[in-house]
């Protein structure tokens, strides 16, 4: 029988393609025609070719915010991502402590970026903070903003907090989906508590493992508010991340060209460290189905 095609569903999808064009296609090409362009104001620009993205990509400042971006998210998928599968294993999953933990899970993901900065600003704080007060009191020489080492375990502690939760949830959908005839069999089989976890949790937590590590990796890389409402990005420029010396360089000092040569250059690292995430995380074949004498 030969199929025949519907042309008509395109109409359904072409509102959502203009919205994209709108919201993300159109911006994008502007932030490309100022990337190769210089202007010394009165909307009057010149010709600059790639100029800005060699100024760039020579230069000390992004290099070592870059390495400030990798080193912080690297910090927090080796934080977060354990952390939440341990807090996902501990949760109950019958009764009615399960809505308990899952409300309060969900609590920190609900308060918006800039109130989590404003909180954990004056939480951190030696004088009216009661983490900083706590602290400062069993004798530790502590103030964030001063001491760069002080600073970036406020932020890191103030990520954890916030989205340690998202991984917890994402973990635990994983955990419930696991049929109880896994756990009768591995029973059955004698199989210890970590090679219930080795062979079969682990592996049915895969696929909402990648996604969890994507979304940390893609939030903590690009974190911006936080980190500006806590320090400023500070001590000195301890804790000036790619984000923030994007503003910065687009909005305090207005230097238009390089700000776009730089965004297009973070967004290409964003994409190229995602795929390499996603790749490496698919090719190790983490939903294959557990074997009967490895239990």
């Amino acid at each position: 029988m030969e199929k025949t095609w519907n042309n008509k569903a395109w109409f359904f999808v072409l509102p959502v393609l203009l919205l994209v064009a709108f919201s993300a296609v159109i911006p994008l090409m502007t932030v490309v025609n100022y990337s190769v362009q210089d202007t010394f104001g009165n909307n009057q620009f010149f010709w600059a070719g790639t100029e800005w993205f060699t100024e760039i990509l020579t230069s000390s400042r992004f290099h070592d915010a870059l390495m400030r971006n990798l080193l912080f998210s690297a910090i927090i998928l080796a934080i977060e991502v354990p952390l939440g599968i341990l807090v996902a294993l501990a949760m109950p999953k019958k009764g009615i402590w399960v809505s308990v933990c899952l409300v309060l899970m969900a609590l920190p993901l609900l308060i918006p970026w800039n109130v989590v900065g404003t909180i954990w600003q004056v939480f951190a704080r030696t004088d009216i903070g009661l983490l900083g007060y706590a602290v400062a009191s069993m004798g530790i020489n502590y103030n964030y903003g001063q001491n760069p080492l002080d600073a970036w375990v406020t932020v890191i502690v103030m990520d954890v907090w916030h989205w340690t939760s998202l991984v917890v949830l994402l973990c635990y959908a994983g955990l419930v989906s696991i049929p109880d005839a896994y756990y009768q069999a591995a029973k059955i089989d004698g199989a210890s508590r970590w090679a219930v976890f080795r062979y079969i949790q682990l592996p049915k937590m895969g696929r909402v493992l990648l996604i969890a590590v994507l979304l940390r990796f893609m939030d903590s890389f690009m974190i911006y508010t936080e980190p500006f409402v806590v320090t400023g990005g500070g001590p000195g420029s301890s804790t000036t991340f790619l984000s923030i010396d994007l503003v910065k360089m687009a909005v305090g000092q207005f230097d238009l060209g390089p700000a776009a040569a730089m965004s297009l250059v973070y967004f290409l690292i964003i994409l190229l460290l995602s795929w390499v995430f996603y790749t490496a995380m698919t090719n190790v074949g983490a939903d294959k189905a557990p074997k009967r004498d490895q239990l």
